[in-house]
């Protein structure tokens, strides 16, 4: 039954049409009725439909498939015409005798359509290689440039990482030439940090906790270093926490909310890193009131990374944004589109501080 594969109620429909369409065609060049020429075309185009169909189902390396198919058209239109004459009871003797010329034209006019017909298939069958190999090799570009992509957001955090970290030992040298017992516990604290970074600065994606505590830990080395010039505080409710969130990012809007609002000669600093969430839409903010940045000037490496990383990994539907706070310092923002996560209802989480902790101190 495989040679009758794809004779499908679809193909005979096709294979009447055309017959109907021949058929009408045929009245301008003969003196037959109407039903006549319909009887003709329709045998002619049940024998070409089914010898199409089987010898299209014949897998060979020796023939082409094409000249299988022409084949089918020309057996076909002569087995057509012999079902003609036995339809129509003829005498088949007296018909490929007498009245061959007729058989001639009958045969010709359904090898001429069923060309037709093939030619057409056969640049309908070339369009659909030709589109799947497009859409392969669309697929396989898609492909190139999502390890491209992940080529380069790996190249940007390898960017971030000594940055980040040549900084923060840079910190603990200072303390070390003038507060041992300070330096000692910056140096344990870094430690601790460092365990619990390192295994996330590779990776392309964490949850927004494990990125919390560990600016955390970077808040309580600073406020190591900078004793009461630097204070902060932390608000990021419970079910936040587990909102998926780029690795390394947060740490970079803290550093740069100490390196341009804490450092530059402030008395007292006071950061604030908060996370609200509204319809279905995630924002990580890290405020100063200190000297602050003007949004032009946040073009240094950490910020800039950040903002090439959004758009790689979310496109137009995630942003970096600065705004003034009031009577000074920036506040610098992320925000994520992204599906809410199935959980338990909100509820509100306290404030984090280096004096103290009231509700959940994170």
């Amino acid at each position: 039954m495989r040679y009758f594969a794809g004779l499908t109620p679809r193909r005979i429909a096709w294979a009447t049409g055309i017959a109907l369409v021949v058929a009408a065609l045929s009245l301008l060049f003969t003196d037959n009725t109407y039903l006549d020429l319909v009887v003709s075309a329709l045998c002619m185009a049940y024998t070409i439909t089914l010898l199409y169909t089987v010898f299209e189902n014949m897998h060979t390396v020796h023939v082409r498939r094409e000249f299988l198919q022409g084949l089918a058209v020309v057996l076909g239109s002569m087995l057509g015409v012999v079902l003609i004459g036995i339809v129509k009871g003829r005498d088949l003797v007296h018909m490929f005798t007498e009245r061959l010329s007729g058989v001639i034209f009958t045969m010709s006019i359904g090898i001429g359509f069923g060309a037709i017909v093939v030619a057409t298939a056969l640049l309908r069958e070339r369009q659909a290689r030709e589109s799947a190999r497009l859409h392969e090799a669309e697929a396989a570009t898609q492909r190139l440039e999502k390890n491209v992509l992940h080529a380069r957001l790996q190249l940007m955090q390898a960017q971030v990482e000594p940055h980040f970290l040549f900084n923060t030992l840079a910190n603990v040298q200072h303390l070390v030439e003038t507060d041992a017992p300070a330096a000692s516990r910056m140096l344990e604290s870094l430690i601790q940090y460092l365990r619990a970074a390192m295994p996330q600065m590779r990776k392309d994606s964490t949850d927004l906790g494990r990125e919390v505590d560990m600016a955390r830990a970077f808040l309580e080395i600073h406020a190591i270093r900078m004793g009461s010039r630097l204070d902060f505080a932390i608000d990021v409710p419970e079910p936040l926490r587990r909102r998926d969130f780029p690795p390394m990012m947060l740490i970079s809007l803290v550093e740069n909310a100490i390196k341009h609002g804490a450092d530059p000669g402030c008395e007292c600093c006071t950061i604030n890193l908060r996370a609200t969430e509204e319809g279905g839409r995630l924002r990580v903010a890290v405020s100063d009131t200190g000297a602050g940045i003007q949004p032009k000037s946040g073009s240094g490496v950490g910020l800039t990374n950040i903002r090439e990383r959004l758009k790689a990994l979310y496109g137009s539907t995630a942003r970096l944004t600065f705004q003034e706070n009031q009577p000074c310092g920036v506040t610098a923002a992320i925000e994520i589109d992204e599906a809410k996560e199935s959980g338990p209802e909100p509820v509100p989480a306290g404030f984090a501080t280096r004096s103290g902790a009231v509700g959940n101190v994170l």
